[in-house]
């Protein structure tokens, strides 16, 4: 049994999930200080590739990263390789499709987010970066740490804008979705079940990890962050 299609599907996922990470939880800790309005024009563009089919999706990355596009031209022609069907360019399409799920998210968890609690350590002329780390992360990490397992699961599984992007190449681009697929094509029943297993395995581990995490640092909300307020009070 070649490995390749696990082992591509998880550098996929896991770049891909840091990459939405940071950008996700930045993108809701600054939208969510705008007015209502724009708040909400923002939410609908950014939401809009998790309403939307995938291989919508994968059709608007091709035009935009393939070697006609804005984009993929440009790096073409300055550094000489292609954005599309390489399996980097899976990163691209898992991406755009996981973002708006950890950024969503995030954001529900940082509009419940007491801001009572900034504006105490705002009080006791703590910096912005130090409230945002210590305070408001901590108080939400609950919904952060959701946010990263669907994103993480939703790009292990990816199927449409992965296979617009990248196609499927046995040892080069293939992963486990576009792998069941295609045995699925040839007729390949038992194979691709086999890989289907792999799947739900690789899924159920990663939702007991979580599970397990959420027992062994939950904590009643409020008393990391007053406790991590008393000590900041008092070094000062």
């Amino acid at each position: 049994m070649d490995w390749f299609p696990l082992y591509n599907s998880l550098r996929i996922a896991g770049i891909s999930t840091f990459i939405t990470f940071f950008s996700g939880i930045c993108a809701a800790y600054y939208i969510s200080k705008l007015p209502k309005f724009i708040k909400g024009v923002l939410d609908c563009v950014l939401t809009l590739p998790m309403v939307l089919p995938p291989t919508v999706v994968g059709f608007f990355l091709l035009k935009t990263i393939g070697p006609l596009g804005p984009v993929g031209s440009v790096v073409l022609d300055f550094f000489g390789f292609k954005l599309t069907m390489t399996w980097y360019s899976a990163i691209f399409a898992t991406g755009v499709v996981t973002f708006p799920l950890m950024y969503r998210t995030v954001r529900g968890a940082f509009d419940a987010f007491d801001h009572n609690l900034t504006y105490s350590a705002q009080t006791l002329g703590l910096s912005n970066t130090y409230i945002f780390w210590r305070v408001m992360v901590p108080n939400c990490k609950d919904g952060i740490l959701a946010a990263t397992v669907l994103a993480f699961a939703r790009a292990i599984g990816e199927y449409g804008a992965t296979t617009m992007v990248t196609g499927y190449i046995p040892g080069r681009t293939a992963t486990i979705s576009t792998t069941v697929y295609q045995l699925w094509r040839e007729g390949n029943d038992a194979a691709a079940s086999k890989w289907v297993f792999v799947n739900l395995v690789i899924s159920f581990v990663v939702l007991v990890a979580v599970n397990m995490l959420e027992n062994s640092y939950r904590q009643p909300k409020g008393k990391a962050v007053s406790h991590t307020l008393s000590e900041e009070f008092e070094r000062r």
